[in-house]
């Protein structure tokens, strides 16, 4: 088996599968409870808190914990819209975002808010002259993805925090799901970074668990009501084995990673897909995320190719795997006005520090296979 859909989700690490079973068992009590057995799991969370702010040089009081970046995302756009109405009403996403802020940004339009798509360039990346143009007195929140999801091109988070220096009222966000640990840090976690959301399952940790960064000072709403956890912030009871291992899963992650491996294995895939006449790779090369390539074969329908390839145990998606079900055209090629006949053929590979360059030589054996069946049919 060829597993290259790691965007999508990745194994679990053995070492954090090991902290959350023995966390599982051994700590049973509520973090919330004032007897023992609940202090030792809330100890258990602050350690947590505090290791995965190390990791990403914040302060452990700016980590609130979450159910994953879905969750991440809503939070930011709706506690801020919801905090800051009576300052503003206005929002800002890119056309290229993931659909759990482009469809938060859509629901709360129907609930008097407005909400402006800034374009992106051919390459995908966000066009800072026409975000500039968007900026006016009641912008309340500007959201930018850190590494599109589906063609791996790097948004320009440092130019932005630039011109966003010019407007400290507006609640910078970035979706950081797709960039940590593949990318440098300092190109998306900038001092304006108001907030930025990440999802565990994306860096080997167990699913259903992630975290908000949220910088100290800033206002946000709660999105979940209850109990208070979360200093009042996010009710619930906490997921402690998934948050511990989580934490576990992110320390790895960041000591496992290597970008430069990641981007050679890259590039020999683009090279060699660039050797067939009806191979389009839509994924560029500058300001581009080391581990994400799309392309696809003219006239063949990318989930037609997806499943050729699952046929021979080699696993990748339809750009997101988030609407690959829906059967929908990707909305980045899109948004970076690929037409709709090339667009319904991407797939998307995406790579994890675990793939080998002996995996591309397979893949590659495979892929010529197919293309040349299909090119028979055709």
């Amino acid at each position: 088996m060829i597993y290259f859909d790691n965007s999508a989700t990745t194994p679990i690490y053995p070492q954090a599968l090991d902290t959350y079973v023995k966390t599982s068992q051994r700590i049973i009590g509520n973090p919330s409870s004032l007897h023992d057995l609940g202090s030792q799991a809330h100890r258990l969370l602050q350690q947590a808190r505090k290791q995965i702010a190390e990791l990403i040089q914040v302060k452990p009081q700016e980590i609130f914990f979450t159910s994953g970046g879905t969750e991440g995302d809503n939070w930011v756009l709706k506690g801020t819209a919801w905090a800051k109405k009576d300052f503003g009403n206005h929002l800002i996403i890119s056309s290229v975002e993931h659909s759990a802020v482009r469809n938060t940004a859509e629901q709360l339009a129907t609930q008097g808010f407005d909400v402006s798509v800034v374009p992106v360039d051919s390459s995908g990346r966000v066009e800072i002259a026409e975000l500039k143009k968007l900026i006016r007195p009641e912008t309340i929140l500007v959201s930018v993805m850190a590494v599109n999801n589906e063609m791996g091109a790097l948004q320009p988070i440092q130019e932005i925090s630039e011109l966003l220096a010019d407007f400290p009222t507006i609640h910078f966000h970035v979706d950081a799901v797709q960039a940590i640990g593949k990318v440098d840090q300092s190109l998306w976690l900038t001092p304006r970074v108001d907030f930025a959301t990440f999802s565990a399952h994306k860096f080997h940790g167990p699913r259903g668990v992630g975290f908000n960064y949220w910088k100290t000072g800033r206002k946000l709403m709660p999105l979940i009501n209850g109990g208070g956890q979360e200093n009042g912030q996010r009710s619930g009871t906490e997921n402690t084995p998934g948050i511990v291992a989580m934490s576990k899963a992110l320390r790895i992650h960041l000591e496992k990673v290597y970008p430069d491996h990641l981007n050679s294995l890259r590039q020999a895939l683009k090279a060699a897909l660039k050797r067939y006449d009806k191979v389009t790779v839509f994924s560029g090369d500058e300001h581009a995320a080391p581990h994400i390539l799309t392309f696809g074969i003219k006239d063949i329908r990318g989930e037609v190719l997806v499943h050729a390839l699952e046929e021979k145990q080699i696993f990748v998606s339809t750009t997101s795997a988030c609407s690959s079900k829906k059967k929908a055209d990707s909305s980045t090629l899109g948004a970076m006005k690929i037409p709709h006949e090339l667009a319904t053929t991407a797939i998307r590979v995406s790579l994890d520090e675990s793939n080998t360059m002996a995996e591309i030589e397979q893949f590659m054996v495979v892929f010529n296979h197919i293309y040349e069946k299909f090119n028979k049919i055709n």
